[in-house]
């Protein structure tokens, strides 16, 4: 139910054994030099623009949200690739015009990181469609403790969840913090996420495949046990 399935021409697919525990799993494959290699996304909630709308609980705002991933880079993995994951809010029915972001990426250091974003001033969204990079307000980075990108740790599976809370109307409480393997790398408290925007809440996961720099060699890595809740969700 993912309103975007982007494969990048085959190079995001389910595979046999790319799963934990040998199951089926969704392989990403990067080709040497390769920036995307494809992403899926996932919409819920009240969203506005109807492009992203599956019917998933579509009448409800969610200010507060856990998700978790499997990751696994293949053996011989060397690099760290940017993009890993966000949580969203989208603002617009006309585009892809975002209230805030929960980034979760890699730190250049071989380990993620939590960089949140506001993107609203005065109660009003000022990021005008997706990735207005020119109106953000970046919140505040802080790495987690884990290179998991490093060659030491390829061919192992990590448990990866997030957990994003938006903060109250005109309070600083908003939160954004990540665990692997159900110990606590990083979290930024204190949040001012939407200032007093109360408009839509959370609607949007997107879990990604993009490596801004270009993958170092020809490579894969893999997803698996996705879930997305409105309470802690734990490792299997």
């Amino acid at each position: 139910r993912y309103f975007e399935f982007a494969d990048d021409d085959g190079d995001l697919a389910v595979t046999d054994g790319a799963g934990l525990g040998g199951s089926r799993g969704l392989r990403a494959h990067f080709e040497a030099g390769e920036v995307d290699a494809g992403s899926i996304k996932l919409g819920f909630g009240r969203n506005p623009n109807a492009y992203m709308n599956k019917g998933i609980r579509d009448d409800e705002d969610f200010r507060e949200i856990w998700y978790r991933m499997y990751l696994r880079n293949e053996a011989g993995w060397t690099g760290d690739p940017a993009k890993l994951s966000r949580a969203t809010s989208f603002a617009s029915a006309d585009d892809w015009s975002q209230a805030m972001i929960a980034h979760l990426w890699g730190d250049g250091q071989e380990r993620l990181l939590v960089d949140p974003v506001r993107c609203v001033a005065g109660g009003q969204v000022v990021c005008q469609g997706y990735n207005d990079f020119v109106n953000m307000a970046w919140l505040g980075n802080l790495s987690g403790q884990t290179p998991i990108f490093s060659t030491a740790r390829s061919d192992q599976w990590f448990c990866v969840e997030a957990h994003v809370r938006l903060n109250d109307p005109g309070m600083q409480n908003g939160v954004q913090e990540f665990w692997i393997d159900g110990q606590l790398e990083a979290r930024r408290e204190g949040l001012d996420f939407v200032g007093d925007w109360t408009e839509y809440g959370i609607n949007a996961v997107f879990f990604e495949h993009y490596w801004n720099d270009g993958s170092i060699q020809d490579q894969s890595r893999d997803f698996d046990n996705i879930v997305v809740s409105t309470a802690p969700i734990g490792c299997l």
